[in-house]
């Protein structure tokens, strides 16, 4: 038998072996190459969207936010408007209850006037036709006033009160060493209230 060194073997060896493990070696090294090149452009890849992902993320959470709190300003907006009109609707009809018979009363003042006239007139009298016509005007007198009462119409005779502008309306002024200056001293035609409101004011003389 013949025995060949391995010097001797490696020198036997053809050509074309050694090409195609060295082509092998070669494909090996760069499917490894491209493989590491891929792993790390990957983790780039992830490294580089998260951040993007999140703030789009973020900012769509916020818009959402803001949405609705805008939503809510829009509602509580709308809460208030329906108040304001419901509060404001309440008190036209409470005014329009308290004060839509001020025409009324108006015209009924005139009567209430001339009855107190005819009563004043035939007081002094002595005449039994004019007694009787009188007890008629005191029982209509007081009809009125009982009706005047049940519907908040006050009277305003300020006789010697202090003069309030408000609520009287000074005719004229006039010296009186007998009472304080700026102070009622006669009253020619009676005042008028309803529910506070002065429908009349009351026709006065002030001293001075």
């Amino acid at each position: 038998m013949s025995t060949q060194t391995p010097d001797q073997e490696s020198e036997n060896e053809k050509p074309e072996d050694s090409q195609a493990s060295a082509e092998e070696t070669i494909e090996e090294t760069i499917e490894e190459t491209i493989e590491e090149t891929d792993d790390d452009q990957g983790a780039d890849l992830d490294t580089e969207d998260s951040p993007e992902e999140g703030s789009d993320s973020e900012q769509a959470l916020e818009a959402a936010l803001e949405q609705a709190q805008n939503a809510k300003d829009d509602l509580l907006r709308v809460q208030a408007e329906m108040q304001n009109l419901r509060r404001r609707t309440e008190q036209d009809i409470e005014k329009a209850h308290k004060y839509g018979q001020e025409k009324l009363s108006n015209e009924l003042l005139a009567v209430m006037d001339n009855l107190e006239r005819a009563q004043e007139a035939a007081s002094n009298s002595e005449d039994e036709a004019i007694k009787a016509i009188r007890e008629g005007v005191d029982l209509t007198l007081k009809g009125f006033s009982d009706c005047f009462t049940k519907f908040n119409i006050e009277t305003v005779d300020p006789l010697g009160e202090p003069f309030d502008p408000q609520l009287h309306q000074a005719m004229s002024l006039q010296e009186n060493t007998e009472s304080e200056p700026n102070t009622v001293i006669a009253v020619m035609q009676k005042g008028y209230t309803l529910h506070g409101r002065v429908i009349r004011p009351a026709m006065v003389m002030v001293s001075k």
